[in-house]
């Protein structure tokens, strides 16, 4: 019978060396499967690993979207959606304030999408979400009815909506519950005044 200590060429101390580099090893992969874990979404009640995996997919493909149409790290950041009474807004601020090519690049995009919604346009929206959001058609063909304003924020801005017409509003309403699913910010889905 052949042993580890019989083999030609190999000793006691290439044993403990081969031991030592199997727990590296060991190590290694137990702290770069947590790691892989712990920046895994925990799995919703009720949704099978598939549905998950979709919704996961979907999610990054929206950031990686976003960021090319916003110009700004979706990961840095996060959105607010508001419904009010008068219309409603649309809040970025950068995850750390002190963070300020970020705080300016969402600064920046938000006096952008003042101008451009004002004027009709949503395309950014569009790119973002491969898809025209609801309420989009509306806001376009009542844009005389609505005023788009920026608003500076401490590590951010606003672009607050004002409508003053029925059917604008509803139109902002429906563009905004959109975003807060589309986004999961948990955001309400109702209105504050």
């Amino acid at each position: 019978m052949l042993t580890l200590e019989s083999t030609p060429g190999f000793s006691i101390v290439d044993m403990h060396t081969h031991s030592r580099q199997f727990v590296i090893s060991a190590v290694f992969v137990t702290f770069a499967t947590s790691a892989a874990l712990a920046q895994h979404s925990a799995m919703p009640p009720g949704v099978t690993h598939d549905e998950h995996s979709a919704q996961m997919q979907k999610d990054a493909e929206l950031k990686k979207r976003g960021a090319a149409a916003m110009g700004f790290d979706q990961n840095k950041t996060t959105h607010h959606f508001r419904l009010y009474e008068t219309g409603g807004a649309i809040e970025v601020v950068a995850n750390d304030p002190a963070d300020k090519p970020t705080v300016g690049q969402v600064r920046e995009h938000l006096k952008e999408i003042a101008s451009e919604f004002a004027r009709g346009d949503f395309g950014k929206p569009l790119a973002t979400h491969a898809e025209l959001p609801p309420g989009v058609q509306a806001m376009q063909q009542r844009t005389n009815a609505l005023t788009f304003r920026f608003e500076d924020t401490g590590a951010g801005g606003r672009v607050r909506i004002t409508a003053s017409d029925g059917k604008a509003k509803n139109a902002v309403h429906e563009f905004l519950r959109y975003q807060i699913r589309e986004h999961a910010t948990g955001d309400p889905l109702t209105i504050s005044k």
